[in-house]
């Protein structure tokens, strides 16, 4: 009843009128439809003249008062300014408050706490403005309270605190929903089939480690607003709602998001334009605005001894250190501090690893498979014994001829992935993407009815600035919202798409060129390899080849990166999206079409396009009519694939954990080394936290953008060219053990605490991951047929080996492989440019007539020479013909998945279920409790009751 009465003010609405300055006390009219119609009525009108009137105060108090930006609110930063503050609050009862103020987080009087940070500079010419919005600010019944910096006397820190009257107001149009009553869980009904199994799994489990992976669960705090019915926030109806202290119903990260949402909508000027803090930190009023962190992260205590000082303390003890890297998140910690948005990319940033369990097993035991079979790999042990098998030169005059055992540790190593449980493996890998994208949609539906985000939907998005000043001489009515609204032309728009694309087009035709370069880097450096002085490099010229033109194409894409962000950042502005939630979709769609091309177009060209379209010898295609296009390796193009997925992926994984963590340490360090050298090392500072959290570095401007990409762009990697490389979901899982406790590590200690935000999913992202789970098995399905040796083996062991005719394979099967898969070629059809200065006479004494390569074509001597052969026509056939199966089966398999696997599991439907069966208890007590109330007021006043049944 005490929260009840005080949430409104005892019953009475006040107003202050312009000219006379009068008191208008209105009481609440009872309950009733009439009463309520009327006084919602007379209320709104009477709070729109109470904004016009305090704005009109302040514009006449402006006139004759001194600047707000004098001394007047502006209390000098000094060294002991906070700590002789604290020292003056009273000492009972009072221990821990004086600790959290001393530290920053209150105002002076030690009772108002900060919920915003606005900085700003005092030399900064945007003083009227700046005037405007913080009088306006007073006027929406916020607080203020400004404080200098201890550094620079420069720097003006102004500390915004909600009181609870306007939390509650604008809680209340926010529709934030706050917990009103325990939620009670019922145990589903078990099997007898189900409770034995768990019997005996119960008792496998007293032999192993209690749940070493989970949380202390005493360390954590009690969230009970997660175990809480919720509902959006009334200030009538604040008597159903568990409120046991006002100043902690509200939590920080909920505070801060009101606060800002108010500041997002107050004027700085007179203008249909002139609003919102965006505009002010754009223009520079303000150099930056953030909440405050709880206090520091760490503490001379131990945690299990004295407990957590705070939050984000908590946070960095059992989230953020290194320590417990093998633990589960608390996501409904990280929820509560850092907002739904980032809790969520956490939650599917765990999901994700944890689904790379099965994946790196799977891939690892392929490649364990491939190492105890290497023995017995009859195509392994043919190319290591063929020293009489001389192979043509790979380049022109400066390649020597080779004996094909001289490859044989290629040959070894390309059996290491390419051997018969690689089909298997691409076919688990596309089903994996599958049950991956499933199972979040389930685990995605459990956090959204946990967090309350079941029924959360966006609010009407307000138009973005740009758009609204570019178009807001054409106007038409909203639909939803019914008033007059900017209006972006059907041509205009399309005109701009247009032009978008085209640059999009532009940009991947600029991708192409340097792919096309680093081709011409190969085909060119082959040759000067070859005649290196060093024998190593002599000998391997193809090998490091690969090797330069992987580092050099990787530093491309780190350089192409940059202008990639800002041609897509001009194209988007160019486009004008209409909202903010439309222009960083379409900002983020270009980036990743952007970054996917230039990472994965080198991969591309090496998988489908090396040594397939070169020609044989004595025709060889030219770029240019000049270069020899590159011929794979002796033992296959796949050693090649190999190498450069497993460098890209390794140094781009390298680069962005350095990138993410050790430019903000380097920016933190520099920052704190500057404070030294301007103080002295002597002189001990203690930072109030407003100026701690100033100091950090602030959040990446596109958000989350960055983080979502990293790991996208790694899910690619990892199915995609899976086929080629099993270890990619082993690598990836290791990058991401440490990703997620690097990124716990920034959150929390290098980065200002981002401001609290709502979202149901991961968004667009989403349906990029399904794109990427659609194109891995294309790709897949190609790199096993084209670009590995399974097919043409396939073939020879069923049609052309020892083993043809009898429906079996195996080692025995493959005999003469090597042999059959070579061709013969005369060197004395070599063209004059491609005749190598060798004549081969170091391998037999004389020089040699004839030599090999890799191709299915006749004999010099045939009526048709160097014509395609039969067997070439067969495993064409057979390549096409395992693509349309693959293809079909997976999808098959697919959507067989999606469909069995529905998107709710079952006892979060009967959760759900429950509480609307709940609430419509609720609501038929609420309501007949209502009718016996009116039934005994009527008996009270004599008045008759009509009964319209005897």
């Amino acid at each position: 009843m005490e929260a009840s009465s005080s949430g409104i003010n005892n019953g009475k609405t006040k107003a202050f009128h312009p000219e006379g300055g009068y008191q208008l006390d209105m009481q609440i009219l009872p309950d009733g439809p009439k009463s309520d119609v009327d006084f919602s009525e007379i209320l709104n009108a009477i709070q729109e003249m109470a904004k016009d009137v305090n704005i009109l105060f302040d514009e006449l108090e402006a006139v004759n008062s001194p600047c707000k930006d004098d001394d007047s609110l502006l209390h000098p930063g000094n060294l002991t300014s906070t700590s002789d503050d604290a020292s003056r609050l009273e000492a009972g009862g009072e221990t821990v408050r004086e600790k959290t103020k001393s530290n920053g987080l209150y105002f002076r009087d030690g009772k108002c706490r900060i919920d915003y940070i606005l900085v700003y500079r005092k030399s900064n010419p945007q003083t009227e403005k700046r005037e405007v919005f913080e009088r306006n600010i007073r006027a929406e019944g916020l607080q203020m309270e400004k404080e200098s910096s201890l550094i620079n006397s420069d720097i003006i820190f102004v500390k915004l605190h909600a009181p609870w009257e306007v939390l509650g107001r604008y809680a209340e149009q926010m529709n934030v929903r706050m917990p009103f009553r325990r939620k009670i869980y019922y145990l589903p009904r078990r099997y007898k089939f189900m409770s034995r199994i768990d019997k005996q799994i119960s008792r496998f489990r007293r032999w192993l480690p209690r749940k070493p992976m989970r949380l202390d669960k005493e360390t954590l705090p009690d969230l009970e607003e997660n175990d809480c019915y919720t509902a959006p926030f009334s200030q009538q109806r604040i008597h159903h709602f568990i409120i046991h202290n006002k100043d902690t119903f509200f939590n920080n990260a909920t505070r801060s998001r009101i606060v800002h949402h108010i500041l997002q909508r107050i004027k700085y000027e007179e203008g249909k334009n002139k609003i919102g803090l965006n505009r002010l930190l754009t223009n520079g009023s303000y150099e930056a605005a953030f909440p405050l962190h709880e206090g520091g992260y760490r503490s001379k205590n131990s945690i299990r001894t004295h407990g957590a000082e705070n939050h984000r303390h908590l946070l960095y003890e059992c989230w953020a250190s290194w320590g417990v890297w093998y633990k589960y998140q608390p996501l409904d910690l990280v929820r509560r501090y850092f907002g739904e948005k980032i809790g969520l990319y956490f939650a599917w940033l765990g999901w994700y690893t944890g689904m790379l369990f099965p994946a790196a097993f799977i891939g690892l035991f392929v490649f364990l498979y491939g190492v105890i079979t290497l023995d017995h790999c009859q195509v392994s042990k043919e190319v290591c014994q063929a020293t009489d098998i001389i192979m043509c030169p790979v380049c022109d005059k400066y390649c020597p001829f080779m004996r094909l055992s001289d490859s044989c540790v290629y040959a070894k190593v390309t059996h290491l992935f390419d051997n018969g449980a690689t089909v298997f493996f691409a076919v688990f890998m596309a089903v994996w993407a599958t049950v991956f994208l499933e199972f979040w949609k389930r685990r995605r539906a459990v956090i959204a009815y946990d967090w309350d985000l079941i029924d959360w939907e966006e609010e009407e998005e307000e138009i973005r600035p740009q758009f609204e000043a570019k178009y807001s001489k054409k106007e038409r009515m909203n639909p939803i919202s019914g008033k007059p609204e900017p209006y972006q032309a059907f041509t205009d728009k399309c005109s701009r798409l247009i032009v978008s694309a085209s640059g999009i087009f532009f940009m991947i035709c600029v991708v192409i060129a340097a792919v096309f370069g680093i081709v011409i880097y190969r085909v060119v450096t082959v040759s000067t390899f070859a005649a290196f002085k060093w024998a190593l490099i002599r000998n391997n010229s193809q090998v490091a080849t690969t090797g330069t033109a992987v580092c050099i194409n990787f530093c491309i894409i780190m350089l192409l990166n940059v202008l990639y962000e800002k041609v897509a950042l001009f194209l988007t502005n160019l486009e004008q999206p209409r909202t903010e939630s439309e222009w960083e979709n379409s900002f983020t769609l270009k980036m990743f079409l952007f970054q996917f091309v230039n990472l994965n177009s080198s991969t591309f060209y090496i998988a489908f396009f090396l040594g397939r379209f070169a020609g044989h010898p004595g025709a060889y295609l030219r770029l240019i009519n000049r270069w020899r296009l590159e011929e794979c390796h002796p033992s296959g193009c796949l050693i090649d694939l190999c190498m450069q997925m497993g460098i890209i992926m390794v140094l781009k994984q390298t680069w962005n954990n350095f990138m993410e963590l050790g430019y903000p340490l380097i920016q933190n360090w520099w920052t704190r080394r500057k404070v030294r050298l301007e103080h002295g090392p002597e002189r001990k500072i203690r930072f109030p936290q407003w100026e701690k959290d100033y100091n950090l570095q602030p959040m990446n401007a596109y958000g989350l953008f960055d983080e979502y990409l990293e790991m996208i762009l790694q899910f690619g990697f990892t199915t995609i060219f899976v086929a080629a490389f099993p270890l990619a979901p082993l690598l990836a899982l290791l990058n991401n053990v440490i990703e997620i406790r690097l990124d716990a590590y920034k959150f929390v200690t290098q980065w200002r605490r981002p401001l609290a935000s709502r979202a149901k999913d991961i968004g667009i992202w989403y349906g990029i991951l399904e794109g990427i789970g659609i194109l891995s098995v294309i790709t897949n399905a190609f790199v096993i047929a084209i670009t590995s040796d399974f097919i043409p083996r396939l073939v020879y062991a069923y049609k052309y080996g020892p083993c043809a005719g009898q429906g079996e394979a195996g080692q025995k099967c493959m005999v003469g492989y090597v042999n059959a898969s070579l061709s013969v070629f005369r060197i004395a059809d070599f063209e004059n440019r491609s005749e190598p200065e060798s004549d081969g006479s170091e391998f037999s004494g004389t020089p040699l007539k004839y030599c090999r390569y890799r191709d299915y074509r006749d004999p010099p001597h045939s009526p048709v020479p160097y014509g395609y052969t039969l067997q070439f026509w067969h495993v064409l056939a057979a390549r096409l013909a395992f693509i349309i199966v693959f293809e079909h089966l997976v999808f098959c398999i697919k959507h067989l998945i999606s469909y069995l696997i529905p998107d709710l599991p079952k006892d979060l439907r009967d959760r759900m279920r429950r509480e609307k069966y709940l609430i419509q208890e609720m609501m038929y007590e609420a309501e007949l409790e209502r009718l016996q109330k009116e039934r005994k007021e009527r008996k009270k006043n004599g008045k008759a009751h009509h009964n319209e049944w005897p």
